[in-house]
């Protein structure tokens, strides 16, 4: 998921994302740990958009502070 999709999402869209993803990134390192990964770089994926996901609830956040 790109950037400009994310950023037409509201943010307890965003949120439910986050949730989402910390939840894939924690079964990938499980699988990892156990040997069973096969996706090595899904992992590389995930994380960055955990941090893509972050940055664009900043973003809003910053947007709602400045705006009062």
């Amino acid at each position: 998921m790109n950037a400009n999709e994310l950023r037409d999402k509201t943010p307890d869209q965003l949120r439910d994302e986050l949730v989402a993803l910390k939840k894939e990134a924690f079964n990938l390192r499980f699988q990892q740990a156990t040997g069973q990964m096969e996706n090595t770089s899904r992992m590389r994926q995930v994380r960055r958009s955990v941090a893509r996901v972050n940055t664009i609830l900043n973003q809003k956040a910053a947007a709602a502070a400045g705006e009062e």
